[in-house]
């Protein structure tokens, strides 16, 4: 069987709990898809901090936020001044970094896909590449905010104010 394209979010965890859970399900590589890869709250997030404690445990950093993040740059991608993600899921360099997602997939490289949200009901993660990667028969499965994996099918989407700035979700 082949195994699944995970995704994790780091939220407010310690650094040694967030590797020991990347090593636990054998992740070898981390594809960061945070538009803004920088924590205010949690200084140990940040691109360079994350990166260096990566490296410390054999995991190799990947980043794609400005492929694959959930405030793109580009303005086309924006409805009413608020992220359509129809819109992004038909751009080219989106579109492109999906299949370098997939191509990852079907050489079956341990990968995670991660952002800042712990909970992945809450992220782009699951609403917009997640999604995505499920149409192409991807198996996604999620580390959620305890830890705990659950597949994509079992994702409860929330509505309301959290989601009010994103369209097509």
């Amino acid at each position: 069987m082949k195994r699944p394209v995970y995704t994790i979010g780091h939220g407010s965890r310690k650094i040694e709990d967030f590797t020991g859970l990347l090593k636990m399900y054998g992740i070898k590589y981390l594809v960061d898809v945070r538009s803004k890869p920088y924590s205010a709250y949690n200084p140990q997030f940040i691109r360079e901090n994350l990166k260096a404690s990566l490296e410390e445990n054999s995991i190799v950093y990947v980043y794609m936020g400005d492929a694959l993040g959930g405030r793109p740059a580009n303005p086309d991608c924006y409805t009413n001044g608020r992220v359509d993600y129809n819109k992004v899921k038909e751009q080219s360099w989106y579109k492109l970094a999906i299949e370098r997602l997939k191509t990852a997939y079907v050489k079956d490289i341990s990968l995670a896909i991660m952002c800042a949200e712990a909970n992945p009901c809450n992220c782009h993660r699951s609403k917009l590449i997640s999604d995505t990667l499920i149409k192409d028969n991807v198996l996604i499965e999620h580390i959620d905010e305890k830890g705990m994996l659950k597949p994509h099918a079992e994702i409860h989407f929330y509505e309301g104010p959290l989601f009010e700035g994103i369209v097509g979700h």
